[in-house]
């Protein structure tokens, strides 16, 4: 019985450091693939991907599917995603630009908010103003706060002098 045991235990040790030694493997090829990002940010081919976006297209190939695979998944991937990153951060930065020429902004802060510290002050009057130009609608298209600047990043950057 104490063979059977031991045998046993054996089995069960051998097993566990198997299946321990495969994070080991794993942690080599993220290794090997932050060296080939190194080498891709060296040479200007990442197309605005981060790290992140650069494992899952080129080293997320299953090692048993070989080197063939991973460069043909490579070309493609790398493309469509940095056409779609570029074309969404064009139309986020044109937009806030032309509305915030429509849009009525203060000029100084309002006198009534004069005790207070300046960041309030200057968003207290900000405030003030969207939400008399909200019945006029003359915000230019603009929210108070949105994605790639709102009104109150627009007003804030006046009032400070930016």
């Amino acid at each position: 019985m104490t063979v059977v045991a031991r045998t046993g235990l054996a089995a069960l040790l051998l097993g566990c450091a198997t299946a321990l030694s495969f994070p080991s493997a794993h942690a080599m090829t993220v290794k090997e693939c932050h060296e080939k990002f190194k080498e891709a940010k060296t040479a200007n081919t990442l197309k605005g991907q981060s790290f992140k976006e650069f494992k899952t297209s080129t080293c997320d190939a299953a090692p048993a599917e070989g080197a063939a695979t991973a460069p043909a998944a490579k070309t493609p991937a790398p493309e469509a995603p940095a056409s779609t990153e570029a074309a969404k951060p064009a139309k986020a930065a044109a937009t806030p630009v032309a509305d915030a020429s429509n849009a009525t902004l203060p000029t100084a802060v309002a006198a009534q908010y004069a005790k207070l510290s300046p960041g309030k002050a200057r968003m207290k009057t900000c405030l003030d103003q969207y939400n008399s130009n909200k019945a006029s609608n003359a915000n230019g298209g603009l929210k108070w706060i949105q994605k790639g600047g709102g009104y109150y990043s627009v007003c804030n950057k006046r009032l400070k002098g930016e």
